[in-house]
């Protein structure tokens, strides 16, 4: 059979191949954490997921839609920090419920200005737009406050590309701070883990799927000469991965003597 026979065969395949390639870049990067919610909706305790993870991958995927604008790159790209952004307010809203109802007698702290329900009947503060405490910064009683949280940071950065778009330092310092904040994403777990000396509420499924995917995408910048940072930030997420499978390790055959929660009052909230 000569080779040109086969064109009606390997077409149809290579097309499906790239929209399966396609598909599994745009929600692939959301799977991990399905493990992560049915577990936190099943035992109602979200202690053991850091929701500074939400953040980081918040403000990694804005940048990234941003830096869309001065640089056009594939679609599935554009359309997975999408998909990623409605799957971390999702995971926020579930964590706030959960924590909430579960510290109902914690005083209730806001993004923004507080409803005088929150506040104590006798004498209270004085409150301004943006009175808020910097250590329960991202540990608000209300969705609304982190929904408020994104929808200013957005609007403020969006401002400032919309200024600077003709620049190509700015185009490309931007779509690096979008790279390298996504390799911070473990970070805040590993962090988490240290802090409680445990691993216990976190899902192990999720951070193997994290490591397994950060090195995929790895090797994928390295066999295809990406930019040098993709490269760089690439092996840092592998390395921290491999850091919190450790602590795994570590934590579950040598178990640490649990933190005092009188010493470390904000080890009781989860990040």
């Amino acid at each position: 059979m000569e080779p040109g026979g086969l064109e009606w065969l390997l077409v149809p395949m290579q097309r499906l191949v790239s929209w399966g390639a396609a598909g599994a870049m745009v929600f692939g990067g959301v799977v991990p954490y399905i493990p992560q919610y049915r577990d936190i909706r099943r035992t109602q305790n979200a202690e053991g997921f850091s929701t500074y993870v939400c953040l980081v991958l918040l403000v990694a995927n804005i940048l990234r839609i941003l830096f869309w604008f001065g640089r056009r790159f594939e679609s599935p790209l554009l359309w997975q920090s999408i998909i990623m952004i409605i799957t971390m307010l999702l995971m926020l809203k579930l964590c706030t419920e959960i924590r909430v109802s579960n510290e109902l007698n914690v005083k209730r702290r806001s993004f923004a200005a507080a409803d005088s329900k929150d506040e104590e009947i006798k004498a209270p503060p004085k409150r301004s737009y943006l009175d808020f405490d910097l250590n329960y910064f991202w540990h608000w009683s209300k969705f609304t406050d982190y929904l408020q949280c994104v929808l200013m940071f957005t609007g403020v950065t969006g401002y400032i590309t919309y200024l600077w778009l003709d620049s190509s330092l700015f185009v490309e310092t931007l779509g690096f701070l979008a790279v390298f904040t996504e390799a911070m994403l473990g970070v805040p777990q590993l962090y988490r883990n240290y802090q409680n000396r445990s691993t216990e509420g976190m899902s192990i499924k999720m951070v193997l799927m994290w490591t397994s995917g950060d090195t995929f995408k790895t090797v994928y910048f390295i066999l295809n000469q990406a930019p040098f940072q993709f490269s760089i930030c690439g092996l840092l997420q592998v390395f921290v991965d491999i850091a919190i499978l450790l602590q795994v390790y570590l934590y579950s055959h040598y178990p640490q003597k649990p933190v005092s929660h009188a010493a470390h009052p904000a080890s009781t909230k989860a990040l």
